[in-house]
């Protein structure tokens, strides 16, 4: 695959999947592989991943865990076209469909009730929260520029079958809001699951699944730890990434 002047490409350690990055512009990181996994047991559902960038979640469901279909929605063209390439190269066309497309138009891109399982790993911060230099794809990707966690659950509400699931990751100061927007759209969260870079740290990241017209019941998983005591990778982890 023949890669552009700007670009690399970055092993994700299973299956001999790799995906094309910028080499300056936003990068994946240990939170898409987090989410992919923790939505990995509805691999015989078909999924779409909102926010797509570099593919790398259509691709971690597809090629590592095994989902048989899988849509990326992207707003960004240099990323949707980078992203098909890299599903090339994967060799996974007939399973992972990257779509051109604003995320508060999806009733112009899908039917109603198309999806069975929504994930997305979105912006964190509110715009106008931090500073933003330029409108470039690092502060669309950590900025509510173009999208905010409402548009996503709106597009969610829209997209979902009945008792279908969501899957997402944000930052835990962001908590109230999440769990009050997605109440507000009858998404209900079900399972809430904290991560901690070490046990000497405070929650870095949080993981929540919710079900469309779910009942009430929030239930705490067991908690995540990145590093352990040495600063290596714990076990979960090491079997999340290289499934060992």
């Amino acid at each position: 695959m023949q890669l552009e002047q700007d670009e690399v490409y970055d092993e994700l350690l299973v299956n001999d999947l790799r995906v094309i990055q910028k080499k300056d512009g936003f990068k994946f990181g240990i939170d898409a592989v987090l989410l992919a996994n923790f939505a990995s047991k509805f691999n015989n559902m078909k999924a779409i991943d909102l926010g797509s960038g570099t593919g790398i979640i259509p691709i971690l469901l597809a090629g590592k865990y095994m989902f048989k279909s899988v849509y990326g929605l992207e707003i960004q063209d240099k990323y949707v076209e980078m992203a098909k390439r890299s599903v090339e190269m994967n060799n996974l066309n007939d399973k992972i469909k990257i779509i051109s497309g604003d995320i508060k138009n999806v009733r112009k891109l899908f039917g109603r009730e198309s999806f069975d399982l929504l994930v997305s790993n979105p912006p964190y911060k509110n715009n106008g929260s931090g500073i933003i230099n330029d409108l470039d794809s690092k502060s669309i990707a950590r900025h509510e520029i173009l999208c905010n966690f409402e548009d996503i659950i709106i597009a969610a509400k829209y997209l979902l079958k009945p008792n279908g699931n969501f899957a997402v990751v944000h930052r835990p100061d962001r908590l109230v809001d999440i769990f009050y927007i997605m109440r507000k759209h009858r998404i209900e969260p079900k399972y809430i699951r904290m991560v901690y870079a070490s046990v000497k740290k405070d929650a870095k990241l949080v993981l929540i699944r919710g079900t469309n017209n779910g009942k009430c019941q929030l239930n705490f998983l067991k908690p995540l730890f990145i590093y352990d005591e040495n600063n290596k990778y714990t076990k979960e982890v090491n079997e999340i990434y290289y499934g060992i």
